[in-house]
């Protein structure tokens, strides 16, 4: 009877015991791009994994090669991509994403294999003090955007930085000064407290307000070819613009665009994440779009080089709704 008791009790634990193993979420990368691991669980399958991580989940079958019909295998390994949808690396708002520190690699090296996130988030989100990391550390590089995840996984990384902020509560030396001195000092704390700050020459004002100006003047002229047009600008000073080809185009149907300006296509051969300047080649407009992902293994999209986003495509005054040729530049 006891037997068999424990047998249940191991069997109830162990689905609780996979969900505890899957709380730190180790960063892995590819050819195409950054991604986690995810070893399936009893009752688990493709559209749960998608809302689990904030992905579609024919985007996250297409990406592991499996038919969406099908259900999944219990220990079966799928990798979940990381996009600007499911992957935040500009704030601290959701579930931490670590990297394990490879032998020799310094800030720089962690920042760049980590879709260039910016070092100084990654001394503030891991409370380092300088650009050297130990071997074997896990550093957080950005954080999982997902109610699910966040509910069943807490952010338990983040709890390393508890410390620093008890660093200022420590109890500070004993010193023994004389009651006059004591309160000579307290009044000049007072002082320099109480002493407002000059306001700025005239000159500076001046100068923020033009570049105040020229900045809104930038943004009004390049919003009709998308938020990704600066990116695009930044990315071609890292590694100048090779590519240059007319390609076969069709278009998939997104939410997004329409009001945000971000555009976005599919393309086999190219690192997610990149900006692609493509332009209509019939009346020369333009605009710049991140690529989500690649197109091989679907039937779809025979006879077709990328696929546009709805919103990119009427921007650009496509009027096709099958196939149409548009020029492709990164």
């Amino acid at each position: 009877m006891k037997k068999i008791i424990i047998v249940i009790c191991l069997a109830i634990a162990s689905p609780l015991f996979i969900l505890a193993q899957s709380t730190e979420l180790v960063v892995k990368s590819s050819d195409k791009g950054l991604y986690l691991e995810h070893i399936v669980s009893p009752k688990e399958g493709l559209y749960f994994l998608g809302r689990l991580y904030n992905v579609h989940p024919r985007y996250l079958a297409r990406y592991n090669a499996l038919d969406i019909s099908k259900g999944l295998v219990l220990g079966q390994l799928i990798k979940v991509p990381l996009t600007d949808t499911n992957f935040n690396q500009k704030t601290n708002n959701g579930v931490p994403v670590v990297y394990k520190v490879g032998e020799k690699e310094g800030l720089l090296k962690i920042s760049t294999v980590n879709n260039k996130v910016s070092m100084e988030n990654l001394r503030n989100w891991n409370n380092l003090g300088s650009d050297n990391v130990n071997f074997g550390t896990k550093l957080v590089v950005g954080y999982l955007v997902s109610n699910e995840m966040k509910a069943a996984a807490p952010a338990v990384v983040v709890e390393k930085k508890e410390p620093v902020v008890e660093k200022p509560k420590a109890d500070p030396p004993k010193i023994v000064k004389d009651e006059a001195v004591r309160t000579v000092e307290v009044k000049l704390e007072e002082v320099e407290k109480e002493e407002p700050a000059p306001p700025p020459p005239p000159i500076v004002v001046k100068q923020l307000e033009k570049k105040i100006e020229a900045v809104t003047a930038v943004k009004m002229e390049t919003s009709p070819e998308g938020f990704f047009k600066w990116h695009f600008d930044q990315q071609s000073k890292q590694q100048k613009v090779s590519k240059d080809e007319t390609v076969t185009s069709g278009i998939f149907k997104t939410t997004s665009g329409w009001t945000d300006a971000k555009y976005y296509l599919l393309i086999d051969g190219v690192q997610p994440g990149t900006i692609i300047k493509i332009t209509n080649p019939t009346n020369d407009k333009f605009v710049f779009a991140k690529v989500l992902g690649q197109m091989e293994g679907i039937n779809l999209n025979k006879g077709l080089n990328i696929r546009i986003s709805n919103a990119a495509a009427s921007n650009l005054g496509v009027t096709e709704t099958d196939k149409f040729i548009v020029k492709v530049n990164y």
